[in-house]
C-alpha cells in the first residue's frame, strides 16, 4: 500500500509527554470541590449557605459579575469575586464563519500563553434536532507531533487547569444564553475535547473539568456525560484508566491509518503503542461503559486513503466484535498553513466510503465546520496574527 513519506528524515518533532513546568494559574472556585468550597467560604468569614449561592448565580445563571450576586452583601460581592474568581481567560480576539453560526475565540492565559476554543451552531433538519457543539483545548499547543496537525507542529507549552478548560465553556453558555449566535438563545449541548493539546496527557485536569461539567447546579453545569467527548491519539494506559473512572463519555480515538508502518509516520505515539494495542484499548473503552467510539481517519490524498486500506481498517476493526461498539468518521484534512498534504479527491473518498460499508462498517464523512477561519480540526494554532 504505498504512501508519499510524511517528513524529511530528521525533521520529524519529538514526542513530550510531561508538559514543561510554568507558574500556575491562581486557584479558582471551579478547581475546587464542593467541599473546598464551602471551607473556602467559611474562611473568609461567611457562612457556608453562600457557598450554594456563589454556585448557583456561577454555574446556573452564569452571571460571573459579581454585582449581579444581588442575594449577597454588596460588600461579600468584592471580597469573594477577588478571592475565589481569579481571571483565568482574556479574550484576544475572535473570528466567525459560516453567517456567525462558528466562532473561534483566541485566549490569552495568565502566562501569556494562547489557546483557542470553536463554537458550532447547527440549525435542525429533517434527520436531527438543533444543537450547540463547542469544540474546547486541553493543553497550550500540543506534545504528539502529529505532521499534518498545525497545533502539533507547534509544540508543547504547557498544560491548562480545570478552571481554564471549563471557563471555554462557562463563556460560550453565556454567549448562548445572551442571543450572542445567530439562531436565539440556547444552551451548550455537546463539547469536544478536539482542541489544542492531547487530552489524555492533561488526566488529571481533564477529568476534573469532566466531573464539574457534569455535576448537577449548583456544584457544576449540569450537562449529561453523553454530551461530552474526549478524543486521544492513543494513550493506551490513559484509555484504560478512563473506562475506570465512572463517567460514560463518549471517546474518539485519531487512528488515521489501519497499519503500523504508516500510523508510526501519521501519529508518532503509534511508535509507543501500536494500532492493535490501541484499538484492544478503545474496544475495552467500549465493553465497560457501553458508549460506541469514535474512530476518526483523517482522509489525505496519496497517503492513508487507498482502497486497501480500507478494506484493512474494516478488517482491524470487526475482528474485535461486531456489536456496535464503533463508528468511523471520516475528516477531509484541512489545509494547514506550509503544509504539502491535501484532501482526498472526492471520488477516492466516496470509494472509501463504499468498500467500508460493503464490509458491515458503520461510516460517516464530518461535515467540515470554520475551516476558512482555520478553526477546523488540525487547523489551530493559537496566532494572535
Amino acid at each position: 500500500m504505498p504512501a508519499q513519506p510524511l517528513a524529511e528524515p530528521g525533521k520529524e518533532l519529538p514526542l513530550v509527554f510531561k508538559a514543561p513546568r510554568r507558574q500556575k494559574p491562581a486557584p479558582h472556585w471551579i478547581d475546587l470541590t464542593p467541599e473546598e468550597r464551602i471551607a473556602a467560604v467559611e474562611k473568609l468569614g461567611h457562612k457556608k449557605f453562600r457557598a450554594r449561592q456563589l454556585g448557583h448565580h456561577w454555574f446556573e445563571r452564569l452571571a460571573h459579575d459579581p454585582q449581579e450576586w444581588t442575594d449577597l452583601p454588596a460588600d461579600a460581592r468584592e471580597e469573594l469575586a477577588r478571592a475565589l474568581f481569579p481571571t483565568l481567560l482574556t479574550r484576544v480576539n475572535e473570528q466567525r464563519a459560516d453567517k456567525g453560526a462558528t466562532i473561534k475565540t483566541l485566549w490569552r492565559l495568565h502566562d501569556g500563553s494562547l489557546v483557542e476554543s470553536v463554537l458550532m451552531r447547527y440549525a435542525a433538519t429533517a434527520h436531527s434536532s438543533a444543537r450547540t457543539t463547542l469544540c474546547v483545548s486541553s493543553q497550550a499547543g500540543c506534545g504528539m507531533a502529529c505532521p499534518f496537525c498545525a497545533t502539533g507542529q507547534g509544540g508543547l507549552q504547557r498544560n491548562m487547569s480545570a478552571g481554564e478548560i471549563v471557563m471555554q465553556v462557562l463563556d460560550a453558555g453565556r454567549r448562548l444564553q445572551s442571543g450572542d449566535v445567530p439562531g436565539g438563545t440556547g444552551r451548550v449541548n455537546n463539547i469536544v475535547f478536539m482542541g489544542m493539546g492531547e487530552p489524555l496527557a492533561n488526566y488529571k485536569a481533564v477529568t476534573s473539568a469532566v466531573r464539574t461539567l457534569t455535576s448537577p447546579a449548583p456544584d457544576g453545569f449540569g450537562m449529561s456525560a453523553r454530551g461530552i467527548t474526549v478524543s486521544t491519539v492513543g494513550l493506551v494506559p490513559r484509555i484504560e484508566q478512563l473506562a475506570e473512572e465512572g463517567i460514560p463519555i463518549s471517546l474518539a480515538l485519531s487512528l488515521h491509518a489501519p497499519d503500523d508502518e504508516l500510523r508510526d509516520e501519521l501519529v508518532p505515539i503509534n511508535t509507543r503503542w501500536k494500532v492493535d494495542e490501541v484499538v484492544d484499548a478503545a474496544w475495552h473503552y467500549a465493553q465497560k461503559t457501553r458508549r460506541r467510539v469514535s474512530i476518526e481517519y483523517i482522509m489525505i490524498r496519496d497517503i492513508n486513503d487507498q482502497p486497501e486500506r480500507a478494506d484493512l481498517l474494516a478488517r482491524v476493526l470487526k475482528k474485535r466484535g461486531d456489536w456496535g461498539w464503533f463508528h468511523v468518521n471520516l475528516i477531509p484534512l484541512n489545509p494547514t498553513p506550509g503544509s504539502i498534504w491535501t484532501a482526498s479527491d472526492r471520488a477516492v473518498e466516496a470509494e472509501f466510503v463504499r468498500r467500508l460499508v460493503a464490509r458491515g462498517v458503520p461510516v460517516t464523512v464530518r461535515d467540515t465546520r470554520g475551516s476558512d477561519i482555520d478553526g477546523a480540526c488540525g487547523q489551530l494554532a493559537a496566532s494572535a496574527d
